[in-house]
């Protein structure tokens, strides 16, 4: 290991590791690393928004499926999708604002009267604003907006994260309605990515790689798994994305893929797994990392090895037109084959082999067993067939690609080996 600028006083003492004192400590060691944060700087400078003709194309894509999808309007509420057809960043509340997509014509933004100078201060498409007082119906609103441009008798789409209250609401709202599912209008258009998308994805990356290039070095024994994330979430802001998770994961807490509430500290000859990422522009990377501090064991070297084969047999394996879940099973029948599963038992893989990834950490669709969806030009996955030991440790590599006409390309390079992790 480099040697780290961080050196006692600020390692921990017994005192500082419990509640709050850790959160203290782990504020500590990044303000100790300050000195060093100075010397990174913004690499976001160059990003460039969604701009109109980028919403313009998504609401005209969107109407396109709605027509050959048989729908006349789509409901959705708060949340990514609401931002990438609108723009409008909204929190949800019992209070609904949600937008209306028409067949034909402008979106309607239905949200209570008090909150609209709010809500049009994010608005980035032309829509009529409709609103409504505390002592009314809003789904009444949005079934008056339907009635008026005649939509009333075609089918409407709910998008799959709405709530139940808005569904259940507009089918009271407007009797005999047919409510569907939106999924084929907007996960039609979020699951491909345009250029412009993929080079906010690839921006985030950027950043994520750069954080852990200068984390990785001052990871010291005695840190918990808290102070490890801190430093990473600072580098992370420093160079200019706004940090989403910085996960680390310590000795036997790594055969857990999402980790344990036990404090565990770094030590020789265990594992560290991290599994960070940061958005840019909305827009996430999602980026993991194994390595062993200190010396590495025969078996840890072995389960590495293993993991950075069934990654880059992942993206082989991932052409245009395959279908996602033989991606997914590709890497199964390899494991197995070397001892592991089988299945999602373990010791083995016990997730899937990757997720969707975009506006969201997590979108659809999954490289995961029984998955049908064809692979095309412009999704974007994450790749990470880990492998889990109970009571050991777990290695996972992730690294995130999209889809190209001739085939998968990196956001990231995944690592070559266990000696060079980062």
């Amino acid at each position: 290991m480099i040697p780290s600028p961080l050196r006692p006083p600020y390692r921990p003492s017994r005192r500082a590791v419990a509640g709050g004192a850790a959160a203290l400590f782990a504020t500590s060691i990044v303000r100790a690393a300050e000195p060093d944060l100075a010397g990174l700087s913004d690499m976001t400078m160059g990003a460039v928004p969604i701009g109109p003709n980028e919403r313009r194309a998504r609401l005209a894509r969107a109407q396109a499926l709605m027509r050959a999808n048989g729908i006349g309007a789509v409901l959705v509420e708060p949340g990514s999708s609401l931002i990438y057809f609108t723009g409008v960043r909204w929190g949800r509340s019992e209070r609904l604002t949600a937008a209306i997509i028409p067949v034909e014509g402008e979106p309607c933004i239905v949200t209570p009267f008090f909150e609209e100078p709010s809500v049009r201060q994010t608005l980035a498409v032309p829509a009529e604003v409709r609103v409504w007082q505390e002592d009314e119906d809003p789904l009444k609103v949005v079934a008056g907006f339907l009635r008026d441009r005649k939509l009333g008798e075609r089918p409407v789409g709910i998008e799959e994260s709405a709530r139940f209250f808005a569904f259940d609401g507009l089918a009271r709202a407007l009797p005999g309605a047919k409510l569907v599912s939106a999924n084929p209008v907007v996960r039609g258009c979020r699951m491909v990515k345009t250029p412009a998308e993929i080079a906010l994805m690839q921006l985030a990356t950027d950043v994520t790689v750069a954080a852990y290039r200068w984390t990785h070095p001052r990871v010291e024994a005695g840190m918990t798994g808290a102070q490890i994330g801190a430093l990473m979430n600072a580098a992370t802001k420093k160079l200019g994305g706004d940090p989403e998770f910085a996960l680390a994961l310590i000795g036997p807490a790594a055969a857990l893929p999402h980790g344990s509430r036990e404090v565990i500290r770094v030590a020789d000859g265990q594992v560290v797994l991290m599994d960070c990422g940061c958005t840019v522009q909305g827009y996430q990377s999602d980026v993991s990392r194994t390595w062993v501090h200190g010396i590495a064991t025969p078996e840890q070297r072995k389960v590495w090895d293993l993991v950075r084969a069934g990654q880059a047999l992942a993206f082989r394996t991932a052409q245009v037109g395959v279908a996602a879940g033989a991606v997914d099973d590709a890497v199964r029948r390899f494991y197995e084959a070397a001892g592991y599963g089988p299945g999602y038992r373990l010791p083995g893989l016990s997730h899937r082999t990757g997720h969707g990834i975009g506006m969201d950490g997590h979108e659809p669709v999954n490289l995961v067993h029984g998955e049908t969806t064809r692979l095309a030009p412009g999704m974007c996955f994450s790749d990470e067939p880990g492998l889990y030991l109970p009571g050991k440790f777990g290695v996972r590599l992730e690294d995130c690609f999209h889809m190209t006409a001739a085939g998968p390309a990196w956001f990231s390079t995944p690592p070559a080996s266990l000696d060079r992790p980062v």
